[in-house]
């Protein structure tokens, strides 16, 4: 009896020693990203049973707001703080975030386990590490395929070039009346801008802060040319952006016949956006042999977090495990940032809602063409000038030239 209750005694001890030593970190995210924490912490917990994981999950805008003020007031943080791609560049340059670079976290020995485009996203000029990849949005059309069959149009009669792409979308509209070939045509501005770029060039900066965006910079003139033709023709919906009122009742209604998105949009038409059309959609590269991507995530750690080692291991968890990257992708359809993930039987299985049509193997692809972009702290404040200056056009205010001859010399003035 008396080694029974010594053995019982010292077990407890054990057990309220663990308890004693079980760390508490918080992880603030914005949806869908927190449904992937959430599924992923049984397993985490599996290996690393001495830390207890809190989500603190704000909309999207909150959360990068909230982040913004407790990076630059030096409290408030989270130990783990997912970052969106359109927030990278301004956290990077920002300061505030460990340099995951250096000891003893050391990322610049993970560089080649993800996507090639990934990692520079979250590097800064001078060589710092400020977070880790953990899902891309590789570009894809997606196209009505019964719309195209009543038009007598062809896939790669929209893909070949976005001239082919505009000359096949008026035979589609002609033949579906009451349809738009895009919901926006700042969409297909948005991708051009995105190609081409020479090494070295930002999408509005070049690696010596030049601003790129002008009249004499064939990039941007192209794209505003390409949107123009695209809202005279009366072929966009002029819904604005996505996620809109208007975008997702068009959706709803069936009313588009193509749109330009990543591949993580397939997981929002079958569940809400248009899943009465299940079948009816296929995917293909985007027009004119482009590759670009469409958003991304990212996890840091706050400089001010107290739980710094324990905050990499999750980190380490949700980017560098591969069942966890599947895992991550079959709760939200996340595309995995890692290679090995990529790998995975899933991927090369139909997609249910695309008539089986094997599309994870056309992202895959794409992935792997992606550039690196370099970014630069003021890459939002350009975007939002680029912007405007493309509205203007897109509503006959301004000429092409004049847009991008005032959206240049505001850029200037802000980049002072």
């Amino acid at each position: 009896m008396k080694k029974t209750l010594t053995a019982l005694t010292l077990a407890l001890v054990a057990s309220v020693a663990g308890a004693q030593t079980k760390k508490t970190i918080t992880v603030g995210v914005f949806p869908d990203l927190d449904s992937v924490v959430k599924a992923a912490l049984p397993g985490f917990y599996k290996t690393h049973p001495n830390i207890e994981v809190k989500i603190n999950s704000l909309a999207y805008a909150d959360h990068h707001n909230a982040l913004t003020t407790a990076l630059s007031t030096g409290s408030g943080a989270n130990d783990v703080e997912a970052i969106d791609f359109g927030y990278i560049a301004k956290f990077a340059e920002g300061g505030g975030l460990v340099d995951l670079s250096k000891a003893p976290y050391n990322a610049g020995s993970l560089r080649s386990r993800f996507v090639a485009y990934t990692m520079p996203q979250a590097t800064t000029q001078d060589g710092r590490i400020v977070a880790i990849p953990t899902d891309i949005g590789p570009g894809s059309m997606y196209y009505r395929t019964d719309f195209l069959k009543k038009a007598g149009v062809r896939p790669i009669d929209l893909t070949k070039s976005w001239d082919s792409y505009i000359a096949a979308g008026k035979k589609i509209v002609a033949a579906n009346p009451g349809t738009f070939l895009i919901p926006d045509a700042s969409e297909v501005a948005t991708i051009i801008i995105r190609t081409g770029l020479q090494p070295g060039e930002g999408l509005y900066f070049d690696k010596n802060n030049k601003v790129l965006v002008g009249p004499n910079n064939p990039r941007f003139v192209r794209a505003f040319t390409v949107a123009k033709q695209i809202r005279d023709a009366k072929l966009d919906g002029k819904v604005g952006a996505a996620f809109s009122a208007d975008w997702t009742t068009g959706f709803q209604k069936g009313n588009f016949a193509t749109e330009v998105s990543g591949a993580w949009l397939v997981g929002h038409m079958q569940n809400w956006l248009a899943k009465d059309y299940a079948g009816k959609w296929n995917a293909a590269q985007l027009p004119g042999n482009t590759f670009t991507s469409y958003g991304g995530s990212f996890y840091g750690i706050p400089a001010q977090s107290k739980n710094k080692a324990e905050a990499w291991e999750l980190i380490k968890y949700l980017t560098t495990n591969p069942d966890q990257q599947v895992l991550a992708f079959k709760t939200t359809g996340a595309f995995p940032a890692l290679l090995a993930a990529q790998n995975a039987p899933l991927f090369n299985e139909g997609v249910p809602y695309l008539a089986n049509q094997k599309a994870r193997i056309l992202w895959r692809q794409a992935a792997l063409k992606i550039k690196p972009i370099d970014v630069n702290r003021l890459d939002p404040v350009a975007e939002q000038i680029v912007n405007d200056s493309l509205s203007a056009v897109l509503d006959g205010s301004k000429t092409v030239q004049q847009a991008l001859t005032d959206a240049q010399g505001l850029i200037q003035r802000r980049a002072r």
